[in-house]
């Protein structure tokens, strides 16, 4: 359940800021490569900051 939480907001996010690149301004493109960033480091690092927001907030892993 929070893996696919995770995914949807991870592609949300791209897609919202592809969107306001194209009609707002160009430097949107720094928050898409943030996003990728952050993907890359924790799939190399199996640490997540959205993943430990997601537990605050209540939202339980499948697993437990």
């Amino acid at each position: 359940m929070i893996n696919r939480i995770i995914r949807a907001i991870a592609g949300t996010f791209i897609l919202l800021s592809l969107l306001l690149a194209v009609y707002v301004n160009i430097n949107w493109l720094w928050f898409t490569g943030f996003v990728g960033v952050n993907l890359l480091q924790s799939a190399i690092t199996k640490w997540c900051l959205m993943e430990d927001i997601l537990k605050k907030l209540g939202v339980r892993d499948e697993l437990n």
